[in-house]
This record gives C-alpha cells, sequence and structure tokens, in this order.
C-alpha cells in the first residue's frame, strides 16, 4: 500500500511532536522516568522517520512487532517509577521479562500460540497502566486534569499494538488495508495526547 502525501504529513508532525518533547518537554522526573519516556518519545521518532522513507512496507518487517512493543513498555514504566514507588521493582521485572518474553517468542519458530498470548498480555497490562493510572493520580487530585490525557492515548496505543500485532500472526482483527490507511492519524493523535498530558498535566 503506497504511502500518501497527506500520511506522510501526518507522520511528519508525530515525528516533530515526539522530537519535542524528547529535547523539552521532560523535565522535573527523576532519572528513570525520564530515560523510560526518552526511550520511548525516541522510539515515536525513528518509526515516523522510517515510515516517511521507506513507507508502509517498513511494518512487514518482523521486527516491527518487538519494536512496538517498546513503547508502551517504557511510558507505563515511567509512569509506575513516577507514581507508584511501591511497585517500582516488580513493574521493572515484568518489563525486562515480558520484552526478552517477545523476542524470544518471535525469534523462534513457534506452532502454538505463545506468541500471540505473549503479545497479548505484554500490551495489555503495559497498555492498561497507562490507561488507568494517568486517570486515577488526576482524580486523585495528584496531578493536572489534563494529565488524563496520557491515559487516552494508552488506550489508542494498546489498540495500535494489538492490531499491528495481530497482522504478524495471520489472524488480523481488521484488514491489513484498513490498519494501513488508519495508522497515521491514529499514531499523530496517540502522540498528540501524550505530549499533551504530560506537559500540561
Amino acid at each position: 500500500m503506497k504511502i500518501s502525501s497527506l500520511n506522510r504529513i501526518l507522520l511528519f508532525l508525530t515525528g516533530f511532536l515526539a522530537a519535542y518533547q524528547i529535547a523539552i518537554g521532560i523535565d522535573s522526573m527523576d532519572s528513570t522516568s525520564i530515560t523510560a519516556y526518552t526511550i520511548a518519545f525516541g522510539v515515536i521518532l525513528v518509526a515516523g522517520l522510517l515510515l516517511i522513507i521507506l513507507g508502509f512496507e517498513v511494518l512487514d518487517l518482523p521486527i516491527v512487532v518487538i519494536i512496538s512493543t517498546i513503547i508502551p513498555l517504557t511510558i507505563s514504566l515511567g509512569l509506575v517509577w513516577q507514581h507508584l514507588a511501591s511497585f517500582r521493582t516488580v513493574y521493572l521485572a515484568f518489563t525486562i521479562v515480558s520484552f526478552l518474553a517477545v523476542i524470544l517468542t518471535r525469534s523462534i519458530p513457534m506452532q502454538n500460540n505463545l506468541p500471540v498470548i505473549v503479545i497479548a498480555i505484554t500490551h495489555g497490562v503495559a497498555g492498561l497502566t497507562i490507561f488507568l493510572l494517568p486517570i486515577i493520580v488526576t482524580f486523585q487530585g495528584q496531578m493536572k486534569l489534563p494529565f488524563a490525557l496520557v491515559g487516552i492515548g494508552g488506550a489508542l496505543i494498546g489498540i495500535e499494538g494489538l492490531l499491528l500485532s495481530y497482522l504478524k500472526t495471520g489472524k488480523p482483527i481488521v484488514s491489513r488495508d484498513t490498519v494501513m490507511k488508519n495508522f497515521p492519524i491514529m499514531f499523530l493523535l496517540t502522540t498528540a495526547l501524550f505530549v499533551a498530558g504530560f506537559n500540561f498535566g
């Protein structure tokens, strides 16, 4: 599927927002949270640039499933580290184990459903963390109301990750053309919600 000029513009804006967040949008946080968020937005930036240069074909590469897992894992880790101090060690262990499990199940050919289960658990837990935690701390008064936008972005990125992952299994939830057609606007909207939430929340 050929990438249109409009989609290139949307991806450029996505990369611009990610670069902005890396450069000046992450302040007043501990080093672990900053590192986690920087990795996440760095992956978003690189992904946007690769899509602009190489087109949607880059999404067909096997490594995309692994890379697409980095974004929700690192953002959710940053949120847990920032707002749930008592769960830091547990969630860091989950992040590492989940990422290694995704790499392992995608590197070794398997005839069972284990790769799908691993992806579903990883994206499910990370996505729910990104979705629920910002909303909870916002309503508890720990953060300003716009911080809840991070949660909405988390819901979208969870959906994106699962759709891309299921494309690789040969059992897509929706058709490939539908995923590709809507990916740039979803990617931009997700990034915009993250940036707005982190900067105004």
